[in-house]
């Protein structure tokens, strides 16, 4: 038995060492110069993309990373969710669409580097910028200053994530896919905005120490940190454009941390779109001017499933524009366009990180730019005039460079790419109807009233306080929900104006149990007043009102402070004579949440006594909860539903959060939805806003089902919490799917490529057009042009059928007569 013992010892200290060389044998070294990181002895150019897990769920997590890499992505970058992992004190959750480890793991499967953003504050349009509420229950607690409360807190998570992604062996020096490591988020664009400016700078110098002490094996970096950055970290850009940034230290490469791909969305306004070649442009020109690593911000956006949606009023979707849509369908030409401009920068990576770089200037907003080495060169030629067409000369042959685009020249002779000119193909997303299940007014609805009534008085609450509290601290953010309940006595009957100050986002009043007045503040103005008629009887009256936030602040100076709810108030009762009730001061009890949270009823659980057996069902009626079933949509395509008609609440389908619902909500009309051009500086903000969609259209109407939430042959169950009063009878599930496919500006001697192939099996069931010169109309609606008979012909012939084609424009397809060389093609999926 002994050497039996003994021999099993040995056979695992053999092993172990295996094991441990293997270890050694895999792990990446990562260091840094002026240029470039440093990857294991190589200087590299660093293409990635932000994914965020918890804005997906892990069965879409290996196609996304796929996706990325195959559109020239060589890593992958993610925020740590603070308050999606530790909800409440010391209670962590790594589970579902927050396991982290896991997430990472797929990385590494795609053979893909990753960038870990730990912040542990990320802003991120992600609720109170991903920092617990509870945090704010702490003694002496002052968020992102130097003081011991927070710095423990910050300090206890942030070793938590390292030591969880260390014993998983994901940091490059253990042979994982980890290369850098981010402390904190975009301070620097605070600093100066602070109440005590030694605490901030003793602050951010803290964290760095506190990151290093990790001893991850990797760089750490902080981004948008320009003024006082500390030693032992690399500082970053955030923005659309970083060409003309530089680092403060002159040791440490150019790096870009966010490049934004579009921009967030809220309730109130219509749909962003940053162009590609605005993109592509931005990108051409940070690697002009000595870039290193260029991150997408985002690169797949993905949906703030739950509570998850910060601002406040941002909305459900995180779609992005990003090259992933929300529902991780390949956007095109967005993903295409940019994956050429991969290929192209990749293939002059030794030159751009190693060369000789020199510019020559053409006047105002036209340079070329040469890098050399050993004998071979590589050029850029940038024109940022966005009115004009420019030319420039390199070794005695002039080049051509549109308004607003740069040319790239991988032997300084022949333009491999121009950022405004498009080659890969259009894809139009449509929403088909599931076919599985019956039309979707068919579907049959139950429901069960919010029970209300113990809320009407303002017995049995949680605690009491002589004072009206703020939400946030008083609900520890645990539902959108907070409940403010007081009673008074009144001689005689008497009718009254009900005026409460609140810091929103909505307020319900209820005066005796009925439902005396409501009002949701206009997004950015959060300290609104709600004013109602009231009518009070003889004796004792309750006065119930429900605060409801739509997300937390998550981003500015001291954005924590901000409240929310109806702290202070005043409230009061003024007759018509003017004399006034101050019930600020009341005894009011306190309840946090809903009666239907608390039950889950979202869980449909046996034995809620669902209502609707005769086919009747409340319209139009506030706080009501509906129940449906449905089949899932049979095939691979994503999954939306349609939530069109509802008022306001929230959406589960078995049991899974979808997020809140707004679809009564309807976006701003803004002058940015008539007037859309690539060339020229993008905004999101202030004026000369373009590209714009949606304008007068509800803010969202579609609501992502991962396939993973559904069951297939068998009823799926959809729950609604209907908070304001809605028609649910419109409610309905739909697939996205390719529609129509185009090419736009194919050149003679290009190779034209049409692909359906977002999902096996789909393929392309014809070509509609294909003509030279098309200026009217968008793909799916294009007004025709010079037609091609042999350039129909071809494709017809190639691609009818087929899930894609590839054909080369050549001489053959000239039209008579046609004046344009350049060829669209319209085909449908």
């Amino acid at each position: 038995m002994a050497t039996t013992t003994m021999a099993r010892a040995s056979l695992a200290l053999v092993l172990l060492l295996i094991t441990a060389a293997v270890g050694a044998a895999n792990c990446t070294t990562v260091a840094y110069n002026d240029r470039a990181l440093v990857i294991d002895g190589q200087r590299r150019i660093v293409l990635s993309g932000s994914i965020h897990y918890p804005r997906s769920t892990p069965e879409m997590w290996p196609d996304l990373i796929k996706k990325a890499k195959e559109g020239g992505l060589d890593a992958i970058e993610t925020y740590v969710f603070w308050n999606g992992h530790e909800p409440r004190p010391r209670q962590y959750n790594f589970a579902g669409n927050y396991d982290i480890v896991r997430f990472f793991k797929e990385i590494q499967n795609a053979g893909m580097y990753a960038i870990l953003r730990i912040g542990p504050y990320i802003c991120g349009e992600w609720n109170y910028g991903g920092l617990p509420a509870w945090l704010r229950d702490i003694p002496g607690m002052q968020f992102r200053m130097h003081n011991q409360p927070f710095e423990h807190e910050m300090e206890t998570f942030t070793t938590l994530i390292v030591n969880k992604l260390k014993d998983a062996n994901m940091f490059a020096g253990q042979g994982g896919p980890i290369i850098l490591s981010q402390i904190e988020n975009e301070y620097g664009n605070i600093m100066a905005n602070l109440t005590d400016a030694q605490s901030a700078s003793e602050y951010i110098h803290w964290c760095a120490a506190m990151a290093n002490k990790q001893n991850v094996g990797v760089p750490w970096i902080m981004c948008q940190q320009d003024a006082d950055v500390p030693p032992n970290v690399i500082n970053t850009c955030n923005g659309f454009y970083c060409h003309d940034w530089f680092p403060k230290r002159t040791d440490i490469p150019k790096i870009w941390t966010e490049n934004w791909t579009g921009w967030f969305k809220a309730w109130d306004k219509p749909d962003f779109h940053r162009s590609a070649q605005d993109i592509a442009f931005a990108v051409a020109m940070f690697f002009q001017k000595r870039g290193s690593l260029q991150n997408y911000y985002m690169y797949h956006g993905g949906t703030n499933f739950g509570r998850t949606a910060g601002g406040p009023y941002i909305t459900t979707s995180y779609d992005y524009d990003a090259p992933l849509d929300e529902y991780g369908n390949i956007r095109e030409p967005k993903y295409g366009h940019l994956k050429d401009l991969h290929a192209v920068l990749k293939s002059m990576e030794k030159i751009l990180v190693h060369g000789d770089f020199s510019d020559i200037n053409y006047g105002r907003n036209v340079t070329v730019t040469k890098y050399t080495l050993d004998g071979s060169s590589v050029c850029f030629i940038s024109n940022q005039f966005d009115d004009r067409d420019a030319n420039a000369t390199i070794d005695g042959t002039t080049h051509v460079v549109p308004a607003w685009s740069v040319s790239v020249l991988p032997d300084c002779k022949a333009v491999a790419y121009n950022t405004a000119k498009i080659k890969a193909q259009t894809s139009v997303m449509v929403k088909k109807p599931n076919t599985v299940e019956q039309e979707p007014e068919n579907l049959k609805w139950s429901w069960m009233p919010e029970h209300l009534k113990p809320f009407m008085t303002d017995e049995k609450g949680s605690f009491r306080k002589n004072e009206l509290l703020e939400q946030i601290t008083t609900s520890t953010d645990q539902s959108d929900y907070l409940w403010y309940r007081t009673s008074f006595e009144h001689k005689g009957e008497a009718k009254y104006k009900l005026s409460v100050n609140t810091t929103g986002h909505q307020i319900y009043a209820f005066v005796n149990g009925k439902l005396a007045g409501r009002q949701h503040s206009p997004n950015g103005a959060f300290i609104f007043q709600l004013e109602s008629p009231v009518k009070l009887h003889d004796g004792k009256n309750y006065l119930s009102l429900l605060s409801a936030t739509m997300g937390l602040k998550n981003y500015g100076a001291l954005f924590e402070l901000m409240p929310a709810g109806i702290v202070g108030g005043p409230v009061k009762l003024v007759d018509n004579n003017g004399s006034t009730i101050d019930l600020s001061n009341s005894s009011w009890s306190y309840k946090a949440g809903l009666a239907g949270e608390h039950r889950q009823i979202h869980l449909d659980k046996p034995g809620y006594k669902w209502h609707g057996d005769n086919g009747t069902i409340p319209i139009n009626r506030a706080f009501t909860w509906y129940k449906a079933t449905f089949q899932a949509p049979a095939g691979e395509e994503a999954v939306v539903a349609d939530l069109m008609g509802l008022n306001k609440g929230v959406a589960w389908v078995n049991g899974n959060n979808l997020g809140r619902y707004w679809p009564s909500y309807v976006a701003a009309e803004m002058g940015g939805c008539h007037h859309c051009d690539y060339r020229g500086a993008f905004k999101a903000e202030g004026d000369g806003l373009k590209c714009l969609t949606g304008c007068n259209e509800p803010a969202q109407r579609f609501y992502h089902v991962p396939r993973v939430f559904l069951r297939a042959g068998e009823p799926n169950t959809v729950v609604l919490f209907e908070e304001a009063g809605g028609d649910p009878s419109r409610v309905g599930f739909h697939t996205v799917a390719v529609g129509p496919v185009c090419v736009e500006a194919a050149e003679k001697g290009d190779n034209v490529t049409l692909s359906c192939g977002q999902h096996k099996g789909r393929t392309i069931s014809s070509v509609d057009l294909a003509s030279y010169g098309v200026t009217r109309g968008q793909c799916g609606a294009y007004q025709g042009g010079c037609e091609s008979k042999a350039a129909y012909e071809a494709f017809a012939e190639a691609c009818v059928g087929k899930e894609s084609c590839t054909v080369q424009h050549t001489d053959a397809f000239s039209g008579a007569g046609c004046q344009s060389g350049v060829l669209t093609v319209q085909a449908t999926c």
